[in-house]
This record gives structure tokens, sequence and C-alpha cells, in this order.
């Protein structure tokens, strides 16, 4: 990029700041991802994708002076909601019929946008929910604060403020209107918004139709697609993303298979006791890992029913069992036979991780710890030979004492990365970046195009 600019168009500026907001806790099934149209829309619609959200759009329209019409005395949203202004109406005593004759005609444009964009669905429901607020930039501010004000008013229960960038001396003042506000860049000097993008190019109503559309905005979720295990045609396979079926010695395990265009490797991940696929911090490093080109395929590794005895949750064995089970049926997967294979594991899945990978006949090329167990695996530490990265918080003593001492154990090329500041569930701001980062550039080092692809010699034999 050239000096000055950070984002190289709105779609990267919209992954970048998913994964911030990830990373500070803004997700869970109550948000509700709100564009500002044009040019927030797309910035949306990749934060809605990162957090698994819904995606809709906020239309809002400033109600100017009408002598003075870039200072608003109000704003005008979605559903008759009005926003007055008092301050401005009392100090240029606009009367009551003034103001609602510029209303009436800004309402009409919102009216006729909703139209376009919407194609007849329904809003999303913000009552009690958290509105998280997107657009591309902020310039003055004023219309973001209004923003918030209108989707405070439609009913939302907590309101958050996400955007690329914006002036340093904006933030604060936004702060008044949204509950948080989160941006990535503050950048001085600031002339506009534009100048902090490679593409800036103009958005236009079809492109924001198309992205709402596209997202299922306003509808009630559809069940995910859920395939069975080699239902698919062998016919080659494109950039794919899908809730998947696999069958393990009479179970059905759930998973969730994310494959980018071009990927030639995939990272299967093994969660740690009480947790799922569904892990946010697995997911979150997911989503860092697929930003790099990078496959992953997160599934649970016993069903409802095997959870419920606890033994099972803490038996090693099983869980590596379930884990090759899953390794096998990935390969199976057409046009995923020859995919370079990952492991990562967090907490109990670390040590599954590491006693999978300890097979002989193991594919797998490299294997990421992030707070995990090996000493639950010290008995086949010993015969791992695919690269191994234990990452632990600095925080973390007794875990942070049995990764030096499992790393010790290791015959195979090894690395303790230490996270400063974190703690066993990686919580402190920033320290699950630093984590997934680590384990995104360790899968890239040694799954790589240029590293030994699975089933060649080396002890990378395909299951």
């Amino acid at each position: 990029m050239r000096e000055g600019e950070t984002f190289a168009d709105r779609a990267d500026a919209g992954r970048r700041l998913g994964l911030r907001l990830l990373s500070a806790g803004v997700g869970g099934p109550d948000v509700v991802v709100l564009g500002l149209p044009r040019g927030g829309v797309p910035v949306a619609a990749e934060v809605a994708r990162v957090l698994h959200a819904p995606l809709d759009v906020l239309i809002v329209r400033k109600v100017g002076v009408p002598s003075r019409r870039e200072l608003a005395m109000g704003a005008i949203g979605e559903g008759g909601v009005t926003v007055l202004n008092q301050e401005v109406l009392a100090g240029l005593g606009i009367s009551p019929e003034e103001f609602a004759a510029v209303a009436a005609r800004e309402r009409d444009v919102v009216g006729r946008r909703l139209l376009l964009y919407r194609q007849g669905r329904t809003a999303v429901p913000l009552d009690g929910r958290t509105a998280l607020v997107v657009d591309d930039g902020i310039a003055t501010g004023s219309t973001a604060r209004a923003a918030c004000r209108v989707a405070r008013a439609r009913g939302a229960a907590r309101v958050v403020l996400a955007t690329p960038v914006a002036p340093p001396d904006r933030v604060p003042g936004l702060e008044r209107d949204a509950d948080e506000v989160v941006c990535l860049e503050t950048p001085s000097p600031f002339h506009a918004v534009g100048q902090f993008y490679r593409d800036f190019s103009e958005v236009t109503d079809d492109e924001v139709t198309r992205l709402l559309a596209g997202a299922g905005v306003a509808d009630a979720p559809e069940p995910p697609v859920t395939r069975d295990a080699g239902s698919e045609s062998a016919a080659g396979v494109p950039a794919r993303e899908e809730d998947v079926r696999i069958g393990v010695d009479g179970a059905v395990l759930l998973g969730h298979l994310r494959v980018p265009t071009g990927a030639h490797a995939v990272v299967v991940f093994a969660h740690g006791s009480g947790s799922s696929r569904l892990s946010p911090r697995n997911r979150f490093v997911a989503d860092v890992l697929g930003a790099a080109g990078l496959g992953t395929l997160l599934f649970d590794l016993l069903t409802p029913e095997e959870e419920r005895d606890r033994a099972n949750v803490f038996d090693i064995g099983l869980l590596a069992e379930r884990l090759t089970a899953a390794t096998r049926w990935l390969h199976r997967q057409p046009g995923l036979s020859l995919v370079r294979l990952g492991y990562f594991g967090a907490s109990t899945g670390a040590a599954a991780a590491l006693w999978a990978a300890s097979q002989p006949d193991s594919p797998v090329a490299a294997v990421v710890s992030r707070g995990g167990r090996p000493d639950l695996a010290a008995e086949r530490l010993g015969a791992v030979r695919a690269p191994t990265l234990l990452i632990v918080g600095s925080r973390d003593g007794l875990v942070l004492g049995l990764n030096r001492q499992a790393q010790s154990m290791l015959r195979c090329e090894s690395r303790l990365a230490v996270v400063p500041g974190a703690t066993h569930l990686f919580e402190e701001p920033g320290t699950l970046v630093r984590a997934a980062e680590l384990a995104r550039d360790w899968f890239l080092d040694h799954l790589g195009s240029d590293a030994a692809p699975a089933g060649a010699a080396g002890g990378r034999a395909g299951l």
C-alpha cells in the first residue's frame, strides 16, 4: 500500500474490524450488525461473517436546520423513529412545524431506501439486543451519533459503534451516544476517510442490496446446510463453508468445515473440556487462520450423550481416536485428499492433538497448543514428529510449568511461546489476538506450499 493507506478495501477493513471485535468480546447470539449505507454495508457484511451474526441495514437521515443544512436539529430513522437535538432546536428557536416539514422530506428518503435495500424483508428486531453500528469511517461523527441514537430508540439494550478509522479527536465525543466505541485506527493528520483505503470506490445501491440479500438480512436464520460424510460428488471442490456430520464408531459428531479458495492446508481443531465446536475463542483463531488462506475444521469430539459421562471428557486416548477419525474423514472429502494438515488444540484438546500426532501413520505436519495440557499425553510426547508450538500465558503459572516439562520430552522441532499478561483462557485484551497470530505464523511456516505434502516421506503418510 502507498504511504498513508491502512486498508486494501472495505472488505479488508471489515475482516480486521470483525476480528478486533471478536477479541474484545463483542459477539454472541444477541448481537445484530447494522451497516450504514452505502459504504458501511460492505464493512458490516464482513463483520457479520466473522461474528456469525445477522446483518441488517440502518438508514439514518439527518434533519438539518433549513438555513444551515449541515447543522443537525435531529435525525430520522426506520419505523418513524425521530431523535431531536433539543439544544439546537431551543437555541435557534425552531418551531415544531418547521422541524416537521424538513423531517417529512427525510422520512420519505428513508422509506424509499428501505424498500430498495430490504426488498420486502422486515427489519431484524433490536429489542433487548446489542446493536453493532458499523460504518466505513468517521469524519465528523454526526451520522454515526445519530445512528446510535436511532438504534437505541428502536429498543437496543446496548449500542456498540465500530469503524475502521476515525480522527483521534472524534472518538471521545462518540462515546456519549454509544456504550462502546471500537476503532481500529485513529491516524493524524486526518483529511478524509478515503485516504486510508487503497480502493475506496463508490458503493452502488445494487451492491448494498446484494450484500444484504446474501446475508439473509432480517430473515430468521435458516438451519445450516448439513451433509452426511461422503455425500458430495467428486466433481472438484471450490471454496466451501458448511456444517458437516462425521460418523465415528456409530456416533455422529457435528462440525463446521471452511476451506478458502486455493487453500493448500487445513487445520483441525480439538477443543478443551467443557467446550465445543462453537467455542468463541477457537472460532476467533479459525477466522484468523482463514484470513491467511488456511482451511479449518471445528468439530465436537463427543456427542452430547457422551459428554454427560465426565470420564469421557478427560479420556485423552478416546479424544485422540476421535481426532484421528475426523482427520481420516477430512482426507476422504473430494479435493482434500492431498491437503497438508495441522492440529490446533486447547486445554485437554491439546493433549488429544499431540496423542493423535504421535501415531506412526499420522499425516499431521504441524501442531499448535494454546493453554494446553500436554502433560496428559506425556507417554506419547517422545513419538510426536510434527513441529509443535506450545502457547501459554505468562500468568498461567501451573500450566506454564507443565508445558516447560512437556517441551523437554518432545523430540521434534518445538517452541514454547509465552504471551505476556495472559491467563489460562486468554481473556485479557489483545492476548487472544497474539495467540492467534502465533498459531497462524507457525502453520504458515510449516504447512506452506514448499513443505512436504501429506503422504510424503518423513512420517507423513496418509491415513
